[in-house]
This record gives structure tokens, sequence and C-alpha cells, in this order.
């Protein structure tokens, strides 16, 4: 059975938060230590996470981050993460994406952590899942996009002045919509003359300009989920001729209304024009999925048998920055299990 083949599959996970990863089980733990706003009942989260669109979306994540303010929940928020993927999704490698600026505040360092506090709680958290669950984490620190310039040039700090040993990439997530991306093109310029690789997210709730720009202005080696490009064919053309991977999720666009429905997934869009597909999961609990679950999504939209998802999952390790030892050992563990 394809879903049992799926469930074993060693995989790796490339676009997937840090917050937005904590399960009802992890947000109830949270919401006990922090009554409020968040129900601390398991049962009454799933409504909780019921989105009506993207601007509510982001609203429930904010009441979550809300939850994690300090540098134990951190800790524990990470580590936890770290044994859901590996044990319940066979992740071997993840690139998880961590907006510190969250954390920290600068601005209202009352309510904030120091930034050494949640670096050494996220490393910490790293090592100890490697070394129990042979989990390999990395980091993705992205500007949330809603919080502008301000956002942006503490957590340029962050990443440069700060930055843990598993720090790989410099991101950016937020809403879209009046969040122009050229206006952060100096703080990726930065990041990237730092050796940061760069992975926006781009053309989830608008259109291919967003990606164009986040290609030509920001360097963008992946693209976070990338929707709207299925509308330019010169761009689709594009991404594939330079190898440019989109962070496809498929259950994530759906909840946030970014496509109608996943019968109307642009997925198989991208593959016949040739353009390096991963398959992600974003945020889990908030969508009410799992890495399992958007595999299985993908397989059905694109037709694929246990080789074809075997495939999906080699891109995934192939597209990531993980060391060269990490995916060699990964891709042996993906072709031991495909047999």
């Amino acid at each position: 059975m394809l879903s049992n083949f799926i469930a074993g599959l060693p995989k790796a996970e490339l676009h997937v938060h840090h917050v937005g990863s904590a399960s009802p089980r992890i947000v109830s733990e949270l919401a006990e230590r922090h009554p409020g706003t968040v129900p601390s009942d398991p049962a009454l989260l799933s409504e909780f996470f019921a989105f009506r669109d993207f601007a509510h979306f982001i609203e429930v994540y904010l009441a979550v981050v809300d939850l994690v303010r300090t540098p134990e929940d951190v800790r524990y928020l990470t580590y936890e993460i770290g044994r859901e993927l590996a044990e319940g999704q066979a992740v071997r490698y993840a690139e998880l994406t961590c907006t510190p600026y969250t954390s920290v505040l600068p601005d209202d360092p009352d309510r904030g952590m120091p930034i050494e506090a949640y670096t050494e709680a996220i490393e910490d958290a790293r090592l100890a899942a490697e070394r129990d669950f042979g989990l390999v984490l990395r980091w993705i620190y992205d500007i949330p996009g809603e919080a502008g310039i301000p956002a942006a040039d503490a957590t340029l700090r962050f990443a440069l002045d700060h930055a843990p040993e598993g720090l790989v990439a410099f991101g950016l997530g937020g809403p879209e919509i009046g969040v122009p991306r050229d206006q952060f093109v100096p703080h990726f310029t930065a990041a990237r003359a730092a050796g940061l690789r760069s992975v926006p997210h781009a053309g989830e709730t608008t259109g291919p300009e967003t990606i164009w720009t986040s290609l030509r202005g920001l360097g963008a080696e992946r693209i976070g989920h990338g929707t709207s490009a299925a509308q330019d064919p010169e761009l689709l053309a594009y991404l594939a001729e330079h190898r440019i991977p989109l962070e496809v999720c498929p259950s994530s666009n759906v909840a946030t209304r970014a496509v109608a429905s996943l019968a109307e997934h642009p997925l198989p869009v991208f593959v016949e024009a040739g353009v390096v597909v991963t398959i992600n999961s974003d945020d889990p609990p908030m969508f009410g999925t799992t890495l399992n679950r958007e595999y299985e999504i993908a397989a059905d939209l694109l037709g694929l048998d246990e080789s074809g998802v075997a495939d999906l999952a080699r891109a995934s390790v192939g597209a990531s920055f993980a060391p060269d030892d990490v995916k060699k050992r990964v891709l042996g563990e993906i072709d031991a299990h495909a047999g």
C-alpha cells in the first residue's frame, strides 16, 4: 500500500515553520504555561485552527507565537518538533524556518528574550534531537514581512552577529500583499555575502511578479510556495532552466485559499514544465496535515507509484543545503527503502 511506503520513506523537509510546527500536544503544554487566548484543551484546538483566509491564519499563528515566551519554551518547542518529525514522519534532515524577531522583540525587551538565550535554546535542542532521534536540523532565519524594515534589520543582525552553528539560509515570510519584496534587497544582499542561502516565500498569495522580484532582487535559490508561477510560462521555463526548486505545500495552499482546492493545485503544471519540486508541510498541525499526507496528495495529483514517490524524496534531499555526507546518507536510506 502506497501510504505504508510513504510512512517509512526517509525524507527531507525544507519548508516547515518553527512555531507553525507546534502540534496540539505542544501547543497545549505551552498554553498551560501561559494561559490566555489559546485554548489548552487539545480537543478545542482544531476549532481554533480553522482558518477563514490568509489574514486569519496570520492572526492565529501570531497567537501561538505569543505562547513562546522564554528560552525554556523555545527549547521545549524545538526538541519536541524534532521528535515528531523523526518519529512520526521519517524525516532525516530538516531546515526549520525560525523567526527570532518574534521571540526576541528588540523593541519590547520586557516581553522578549535576549538573542543569545534564543540561540542557545535552539542549538541545545538541535544537538539533542540529532543525538536522540537521528534527525539533522538546520535553521533558516526569516524576516516577518508584515513587521517591515525594523524586523528585517534585526533579523539580519541576528543572522550575522549571533549566528547559530546550524544556520544555513535567510528567508522572508508573512503576508505578501502590501509587503513589497524589493524593500528587502539590501538585507538579502548582506546575508548572501555572508554565505547564507536565499529562500524567500513568494507567489503564494500574489502573482508571478513577486517571484520574479525574489529571483532578480533577492537572489532566491529556492522559492517558498511559488504557487502563481503556473500563470507565467516564461517564469516556469526560467525556473526549470536554472534548476530553482519550488517548495510546494499543497494542503497549506488550500487552507490559506492560495488555491481553491487540491484538484486545482498547480503541482502537475510545475512538473510538466520541468521545474524541480520539493514536497513540504509548511505549518502542518495548523493545516491538519503531515509531511506523509503531503506526499500522499502529491502522489495522487501526479499519478505516482512507489518509484515516483521515492524520486520526490530524492529531489528534496538534492534541493537541500545539507552537508554532502548527510545527503549521501539520506539518499542511501531512500534507495534502501525503495528496494
